[in-house]
């Protein structure tokens, strides 16, 4: 009993703050620049997925961050308006569209 309440606790502790960093607007990443970590602000993707809403009519399927030639990127699938399906990548820090496969 006192395994499952201390996995409980420990559980807890995990992922508030996982829950609490998703619903920030504005994402501090650190990134290890020459031995210095430097702060860069990331564009939240709400504003991506505005962005990408306004120069291509059609509709958002699904998300996810990675990397894109050393930088944080977000990797948009969206569905255009004749059916193709289109991955944007788009820079993190600046919000700009880096790359685009597929459609």
């Amino acid at each position: 009993m006192k395994r499952l309440f201390a996995l409980a606790v420990l559980l807890a502790t995990t992922v508030t703050p996982v829950a609490a960093a998703a619903n920030d607007h504005v994402r501090m990443v650190l990134i290890d620049g020459g031995g210095q970590d430097q702060a860069r602000r990331q564009v939240p993707l709400s504003r991506v997925l505005a962005m990408l809403s306004a120069r291509y009519p059609g509709r958002h399927l699904n998300s996810t961050m990675g990397d894109a030639g050393g930088r944080a990127a977000y990797y948009v699938q969206w569905q255009m308006e004749n059916g193709r399906v289109v991955v944007f990548v788009v820079d993190a820090e600046s919000g700009q569209v880096i790359g685009r496969q597929g459609g």
